[in-house]
């Protein structure tokens, strides 16, 4: 929990609304209680006429019971953790940060700060991703739970069920809890279906209330199982493609690439593995055994690299229709963080235009040579233009730190003396 949900407690309209979170808690374990003595008592031992299958009824159901309650526990007990300081801005610059005067100041800004920390992923327009409440540069795949008033690392969802945000450290004992709850519902509406068919019957031994407690318990095994199907079900495809739900909705925006919503997506295996772990003995125990450490993952750029050859390697996953195709790779160049800026390119006003650019700006000298070369790099600066209908064309700049180093001339220009490109 945060700072702010510490306050918070000390008040108490907030010790009241601390006490008022538990209550979903509370009645997911009533209900496994009461489902207990139900299934126990009045099915089992009251009902039962068959010593040895009561004995195996009782076996496999335990089993099914410890693992589902132990992956509910460590699911609900375990931390979001704690951003380390090096993520933090110092009050000085975060005063300097919002009393920028333009927001490309702030970029400037954040990207200075960031120019050391493992961060792919930014902002729609292009800055590094910046928490104003954790007053901290967020980690990739992190985001702000108001809930638990903190940054939160891999953040999936809060999930009231758990009075916990579902993150990097539980993320495998929530879908583990989904799991084992899914088999728990239907061990019991399985084992206690002919009861119920006897029941309709009016062939039931059991008398008084414990009929009513054996019916009321295979309706709501059947009810739970039913919603715990389409959730279980959907949590194994985010697995599977090394997405999270919030990652579903809105698409992670990388500094190379832009918005990639299968860009962590590394194959089926390997995705499942980097929640599930190496070593296939803790693959179905409640034992952390995730891959890497939460504030920084491979992407799926990073695999075609490694893979890549002297021929063209197909991509491994699907864009966006909106995003073209780019054949740089996110962490390609210097480790310092770029500034993207899309600026509508208009061949009327270009000449004009450029006199009001950086001498660390590369530009192309025709629409003619946009097509033919789509990318430019240059000691680490890189321009890029595609068009994206008749009428014009997005022109995405991407302007870095360093001293530009010499660069192969471009066709039918020269050269001026202060170093840049004729446009």
């Amino acid at each position: 929990m945060g700072n702010d949900d510490h306050r918070r407690r000390k008040t108490p309209c907030g010790f009241c609304m601390s006490v008022f979170k538990w209550i979903p808690v509370l009645f997911i374990t009533a209900v496994i209680a009461w489902s207990y003595y139900a299934y126990v008592v009045e099915l089992c031992i009251r009902n039962s006429e068959n010593g040895i299958g009561m004995v195996f009824m009782l076996l496999f159901y335990h089993i099914s019971l410890t693992l589902f309650m132990w992956s509910y526990w460590r699911t609900i007990m375990t931390s979001v953790g704690q951003i380390p300081e090096q993520w933090r801005i110092p009050d000085e610059e975060v005063t300097r940060l919002f009393r920028a005067d333009s927001p490309e100041t702030q970029k400037r800004i954040l990207n200075n700060f960031a120019r050391n920390l493992p961060v792919t992923n930014r902002t729609m327009n292009g800055s590094v991703r910046f928490c104003e409440k954790c007053k901290i540069v967020k980690p990739d795949r992190a985001h702000h739970c108001s809930v638990c008033s903190c940054c939160v690392l891999k953040m999936d969802h809060h999930c009231p069920w758990v009075n916990n945000c579902v993150n990097f450290y539980n993320y495998k004992f929530f879908v583990l809890f989904l799991g084992y709850a899914l088999v728990y519902c239907l061990y019991v509406a399985f084992t206690t279906l002919h009861d119920f068919v006897q029941f309709w019957k009016g062939q039931l031994n059991s008398g008084g209330m414990g009929r009513f407690h054996i019916l009321f318990l295979f309706f709501i095994a059947i009810m739970f199982a039913i919603s715990l199907v389409s959730l279980f079900g959907y949590h194994i495809y985010l697995v599977l493609v090394n997405r999270t739900t919030l990652e579903s909705f809105r698409a992670p925006i990388f500094r190379v690439g832009g918005p990639d919503k299968n860009g962590y997506n590394l194959g089926r295996f390997a995705n499942f593995c980097e929640v599930f772990g190496d070593d296939w003995q803790y693959w179905l125990l409640p034992v952390f055994s995730s891959r890497g450490d939460g504030y920084s993952f491979p992407t799926s750029s990073d695999q075609s690299r490694a893979s890549a050859t002297t021929t063209a390697v197909a991509s491994p996953v699907q864009r966006y229709d909106a995003m073209g195709e780019t054949a740089s790779s996110r962490l390609d160049g210097n480790p310092t963080d770029k500034l993207i800026d899309a600026i509508p390119f208009d061949s009327t006003n270009h000449q004009n235009h450029h006199h009001h650019q950086s001498t660390h700006q590369v530009r192309s000298n025709s629409d003619q040579q946009l097509d033919e070369q789509p990318d430019l790099a240059a000691g680490g600066r890189i321009t890029a233009a595609a068009r994206s209908s008749q009428e014009g064309a997005v022109f995405i700049e991407m302007v870095g730190d360093h001293a530009r180093t010499e660069a192969e001339p471009v066709k039918n220009s020269t050269r001026p003396p202060n170093g840049d490109l004729p446009v």
